[in-house]
């Protein structure tokens, strides 16, 4: 086999690895990671690593096989998906800021937020989720399926660094970046939710 052979196959990679990375932003999502997990011994962090990459492998490889025909068969749309994904980051968010402005006590989260919200939607959320559809029309499922495993392996070492961020960030940096965090997931939910009742009524 040729240069030229190994060159179109590294581009055609490239090209399925970007708008996923760009679709799932495994950089972007420490902050809420951190936010969520910051209360934890070390075992349930690396129970929620372990619930968020295999939450996000088992609905990515889903969608990779079956995404089209799952949203045919229920009748659901990416604009569904996308206001559903917002509204469960939106009630999250505004639990967080309520208890906090009212002087409680944090709830303290328990591993299964490593299903959901990490997992999913802020890993395989809709925008991840279409672009993987998209890519499978584009390049099969050979190069999806490897920048999918790409993405993920980024989000695993990612999640696994983060317990040393915080230890240069400070307990009261990082309760100062949680409620940061808090509006900013907010935020994100009401883009999503946009989004969605967008493509609803486009």
């Amino acid at each position: 086999m040729d240069l030229h052979y190994y060159y179109k196959f590294l581009w055609t990679f490239f090209l399925s690895f970007i708008p996923l990375f760009v679709a799932m932003e495994p950089i972007g999502v420490i902050p809420i990671y951190l936010s969520l997990t910051r209360p934890m011994a070390a075992g349930e962090r690396r129970a929620v690593l372990f619930y968020s990459l295999v939450t996000a492998t088992i609905i990515t490889l889903a969608f990779l096989a079956l995404g089209k025909a799952v949203f045919f068969a229920l009748g659901i749309t990416i604009s569904d998906f996308q206001i559903a994904g917002g509204l469960v980051l939106l009630s999250i968010a505004i639990s967080d800021i309520v208890h906090t402005a009212r002087g409680e006590t944090e709830i303290r989260p328990t591993a299964g937020v490593g299903i959901v919200p990490i997992g999913t939607p802020l890993i395989a959320g809709p925008a991840a989720l279409t672009t993987i559809v998209m890519l499978n029309d584009l390049y099969g499922i050979f190069f999806t399926a490897a920048a999918l495993a790409a993405n993920l392996f980024i989000v695993w070492v990612a999640f696994l660094w983060s317990e040393h961020i915080i230890r240069y960030i400070g307990e009261n940096g990082a309760r100062g970046i949680s409620k940061v965090v808090a509006l900013l997931l907010a935020a994100i939910a009401v883009m999503m939710i946009r989004k969605g009742l967008e493509g609803l009524l486009m």
